[in-house]
């Protein structure tokens, strides 16, 4: 108690309660509120995609919602008028329905990801920590889930259905989700309805999409968890598991996908589609490789990285088949991850799962051979981590444009990454910054990287009507989809430079700000001799490998450097 005490005695500690109480009381607000133009939830589904809601049906089915409304608005045939509705409630829910469970399933397959990271991360790292970065990447899950439901979702998706974008389609548009937008200038920042999910938001398709969504969130949220591994503190990994997913995720997720600013550039100035992430190349892993990149800064390498002379020292991990099998898991995530952001496979369009799935896979495949190759000629070694590093780089890269490329384009992107994870990893090493698994590269540079190529290789077959900007309207590229640079539009790319400015910015500043802000109210790492002896009995109060002998941190065959 008298620890706690003193700690809020502090000035930058009673700010952090001050935000906190203020997020809730906004929570509260904004359950109880009335909004304008409110949608009538649909709690137990009966009502979503019937044609009674012209909307909603109109957005699941061929018909476009004034279509609707003229066949069910006859007068002058009443019997058929009821059989053209019964007929539309059953095409409108099924469809819904459809792409509902393939929306929660893909979504499971996303949520079992955090297995891969988890075995990717813990052997990248040494035995003496694996039960406490297992914890980290176990317990993000829970931390991440609640603060995300508490505001995140709210901040992310509360008026994506107000906003000039719209709700997705596949899904009947989501038309609760009809929040303000906080904006700055009329650039949107962030949405203001669905915190705690409360009544306003209690629908079926508004709790399903928050599933989805929430796993999403928690992808970036364990990426910083392998950059800061082996000497981060448990109470202070807990507070950012909460910022992450309260704050940093949503705040840019909400320009990219929930209507803001970003989505807007297309609209607003012209700029093709405005920024386009397909399933998350900026939005999840530009988000978690900056933030990870801020984390490292501030807390500093491990004991023993670097040499008095600035000279890195190699610290290998103690299960280098743990962490390629984790990949693997990864890998088949990633069906869920990239065709999953489809939102549904039924529907004008949502055939297009095909070519998502196939992109993601050829863009591994070179990724991961392009980084064997590398290594090869540069140290003369097949290297295994940086060749499993070499998949998820690609992709990582392949995340945002894998709907809008061709195959070949997808393995040159898979390729390009491969070359810059491996160059990334030595220039981000040589620079101080001590990051055990690659996850500022693999995430951080290959995610921008991916993002930005969607301004590049996009060829124009995919994407018409993408954030609000129509095939007929849009003077980039007349009557085709998003398209790149290379395909007749230029002003594409601009918006992505744009996009990866701002999550760079954003994901970096925020980041750094709040770990010194941390760093100022507790402590990050732990003391000396518990970094030396590692930190699954210090924190955990167990031993990974319990029947292995756990040698003395001072003994010359200890696994420290």
């Amino acid at each position: 108690m008298n620890r706690f005490a003193k700690l809020f005695r502090r000035p930058i500690a009673r700010i952090f309660l001050c935000l906190w109480i203020a997020v809730t009381l906004l929570a509260g607000v904004a359950n109880t509120r009335a909004w304008a133009d409110d949608v009538k939830p649909d709690p137990n589904g009966s009502a979503t995609g019937a044609a009674a809601n012209a909307a909603n049906a109109g957005a699941a089915s061929a018909f476009s919602a004034d279509e609707l409304k003229a066949l069910v608005d006859k007068k002058d045939a009443p019997a058929t008028n009821a059989t053209i509705t019964k007929v539309l409630d059953i095409s409108g829910q099924n469809t819904i329905a459809i792409n509902m469970a393939w929306m929660l399933v893909t979504g499971f397959l996303v949520m079992f990801m955090q297995a891969g990271f988890a075995m990717v991360e813990v052997g990248f790292c040494r035995a003496k920590n694996a039960a406490h970065v297992i914890m980290t990447n176990f317990m993000i899950y829970p931390i991440g889930m609640l603060g995300f439901w508490i505001a995140g979702f709210a901040l992310m998706f509360g008026s994506v259905a107000a906003s000039k974008i719209g709700g997705p389609a596949a899904l009947g548009g989501l038309p609760v989700l009809n929040g303000h937008e906080f904006s700055i200038g009329g650039f949107g920042i962030a949405g203001m309805k669905g915190f705690l999910l409360g009544p306003d938001v209690y629908d079926v398709t508004v709790f399903g999409f928050f599933l989805f969504q929430m796993v999403f969130m928690d992808t970036t949220a364990t990426i910083p968890t392998g950059a800061m591994a082996e000497r981060w503190r448990f109470p202070a990994f807990i507070v950012y598991g909460f910022f992450v997913s309260m704050v940093a995720y949503p705040i840019f997720g909400h320009m990219v996908w929930g209507g803001g600013g970003l989505a807007m550039l297309g609209q607003s100035a012209g700029l093709g589609h405005g920024a386009v992430d397909f399933a998350g190349s900026s939005v999840v892993h530009g988000v978690g490789g900056f933030l990870a990149l801020a984390g490292a800064m501030v807390l500093g390498p491990r004991l023993g990285k670097y040499n008095k002379d600035g000279t890195p020292n190699p610290i290998p991990g103690h299960h280098v088949p743990m962490a390629l099998i984790g990949t693997f898991i990864l890998a088949f995530g990633w069906f869920g991850f990239n065709p999953g952001s489809m939102l549904g496979v039924a529907g004008a369009g949502n055939l297009r799962v095909a070519v998502v799935a196939v992109n993601t896979m050829l863009a591994s495949a070179s990724g991961a051979m392009v980084a064997l190759l590398y290594m090869k000629k540069r140290f003369g070694k097949y290297d295994p981590s940086m060749s499993a590093n070499g998949l998820l780089a690609g992709l990582v890269a392949i995340t945002a444009p894998c709907a809008f490329v061709n195959a070949l384009s997808s393995v040159i992107i898979g390729a390009i990454a491969g070359i810059l994870v491996c160059i990334s990893v030595f220039f981000w090493e040589k620079r101080g910054i001590d990051d055990p698994v690659g996850a500022v590269s693999v995430h951080g540079v290959c995610g921008i990287f991916g993002f930005i190529s969607v301004g590049i290789f996009a060829d124009g077959s995919y994407g018409a009507g993408w954030n609000g900007v129509g095939a007929t309207d849009y003077l980039g590229v007349a009557g085709k989809g998003v398209s790149g640079i290379l395909y007749g539009d230029s002003k594409q790319l601009i918006a992505q430079l744009i996009g990866a400015a701002v999550c760079i910015v954003w994901a970096f500043g925020s980041g750094y700000i709040f770990f010194r802000l941390q760093k100022m109210v507790m402590p990050l790492r732990p003391t000396a001799e518990e970094e030396l002896e590692g930190l699954d009995m210090p924190e955990m109060g167990a031993y990974a490998y319990p029947d292995f002998q756990q040698l003395d941190a001072t003994s010359p065959h200890s696994d420290h450097h």
